[in-house]
């Protein structure tokens, strides 16, 4: 919540009667994009209360919605401020609103400016958004900017794991339970476009088996003595709950990425979670009764 700007409507520059309304988010990057793209224009921000969201994401869930415009136009008594009656709102807010709706309910008429506001300049000397500034993107550089705020989110229960891990299987398997996040929140992002299948989480699936496979490979080698069923269920310990981890942390990058919607993320959700948990679950079973029959052998 400290990314929060409080909801309402300001003014950028010296605004007059006539002046541009602009419509953004409460979320802080959003907020300032927008004034960052506008420097020399005098202008109108009108703020909604998308609980500290983003425009993209605050779209999807409905909290940049219709009757969240419809409010702050009344609550901010914008049509005595400004004569004229349009609002410009980002191209990517067009999820939630219902643009005719609007116009019933509050007489000003919605337009879509660009998906990004740094071509706002360009929009508005030209009057209309070229197919580019429609256009969009979500390439490399998009997702290595996610990097580093999904790593400090996972940095600490990254450290706890791998060092209960430690304590109960050794540095081998350690190192592996920070490979198997480092898989989901660096290379999953980086490699997200020429990973196979569609859904987020089958591809986290398949990098953290990927991920997983020299460290099971290594343990059933290095235990060649060991009977082949242990040798399996060790190897085991590492294919399951590893996999599950990295294909968990790929889901949060749905709502980060135009390459999902809202329908398909719930039913993502709904489907794969439960295997998600049942691998995990399966994996921490075996690991313990690898132990126990290791010590017990001993």
């Amino acid at each position: 919540m400290g990314h929060r700007v409080e909801p309402g409507l300001y003014a950028l520059g010296c605004p007059m009667a006539d002046s541009r309304v602009f419509v953004s988010a409460n979320y802080t990057l959003s907020f300032d994009a927008l004034r960052a793209a506008l420097v020399g224009q005098d202008a109108y921000i009108l703020v909604l209360d998308t609980k500290a969201i983003n425009v993209w994401c605050a779209a999807g869930k409905g909290a940049f919605g219709t009757d969240e415009l419809v409010r702050c136009i009344q609550d901010s008594r914008l049509a005595d401020v400004v004569r004229q009656r349009v609002l410009i709102l980002p191209q990517l807010s067009a999820a939630g609103i219902s643009a005719q709706e609007v116009e019933q309910r509050s007489g000003f008429r919605v337009e879509y400016g660009p998906v990004r506001a740094a071509d706002l300049p360009q929009y508005l000397r030209a009057g209309q958004a070229t197919p580019e500034m429609r256009r969009v993107r979500f390439d490399l550089r998009d997702r290595l900017v996610l990097i580093p705020v999904e790593l400090v989110g996972a940095l600490l229960p990254m450290a706890i794991a791998a060092l209960a891990v430690f304590l109960v299987s050794g540095t081998w398997a350690a190192a592996a339970v920070v490979m198997a996040v480092l898989a989901g929140v660096v290379l999953f992002p980086i490699l997200l476009p020429w990973l196979p299948t569609r859904e987020f989480s089958t591809k986290g699936l398949i990098l953290g088996a990927l991920v997983a496979l020299p460290f099971a490979g290594s343990v059933f080698s290095r235990m060649a003595t060991s009977p082949l069923w242990l040798r399996i269920a060790t190897a085991l310990t590492y294919l399951l709950p590893l996999p599950a981890v990295t294909a968990f942390l790929a889901l949060n990058f749905t709502g980060a990425t135009t390459f999902t919607s809202r329908t398909g993320v719930k039913r993502e959700i709904y489907h794969y979670v439960p295997w998600m948990a049942g691998l995990f679950g399966s994996g921490i079973v075996l690991l313990l009764v690898t132990i126990w029959v290791t010590r017990l052998g001993a």
